[in-house]
């Protein structure tokens, strides 16, 4: 890794449909192979789905979902004196939200429905109501920070 300098960020666009930068991000994480058509209809296909069941902006219920997915404290390993310490560490901002986009994507397609879209469109709708694989993710994470509070005094 260079040490000259910090990369910069890239400006990602907003969708087309939409105009949101995040589901953007959602998008180029779902995308396989570069092939960005497939991964829109993917994801408008959830969000039409999402509409349909919940009667709701498919929009909001996705931020939603992403917000109820959203770690707020990890774990980050450290080396101290021979022994390896899990430390409870805040998350930044936007690892937060990448962290949630890729958890949302990884329970999605360990689901056992037929199609993507029908994946992604429950593990939205279970994530918008606090419940499904990602927000145990999000729990499981949060309960190993407890657990090892006592070693929050090595935090660097």
């Amino acid at each position: 890794m260079s040490r000259r300098h910090r990369a910069e960020k890239r400006e990602i666009n907003p969708d087309p449909k939409f105009g949101d930068v995040v589901l953007t991000k959602f998008m180029n994480l779902i995308m396989l192979d570069g092939k960005k058509s497939v991964a829109e209809r993917i994801v408008y296909g959830a969000l039409d789905v999402v509409e349909a069941k919940a009667k709701q902006d498919p929009l909001q219920m996705f931020h939603q979902a992403l917000e109820n997915v959203k770690p707020a404290i990890e774990v980050r390993s450290r080396r101290v004196g021979g022994a390896t310490y899990q430390i409870p560490v805040e998350v930044r901002t936007e690892r937060k939200q990448a962290l949630a986009i890729r958890w949302i994507i990884a329970a999605a397609r360990a689901r056992n429905e037929d199609t993507m879209v029908e994946r992604l469109s429950g593990e939205f709708l279970d994530a918008a109501n606090n419940r499904g694989s990602a927000v145990k993710k999000r729990e499981d994470t949060h309960r190993m920070a407890e657990a090892n509070r006592a070693f929050s005094h090595y935090r660097w």
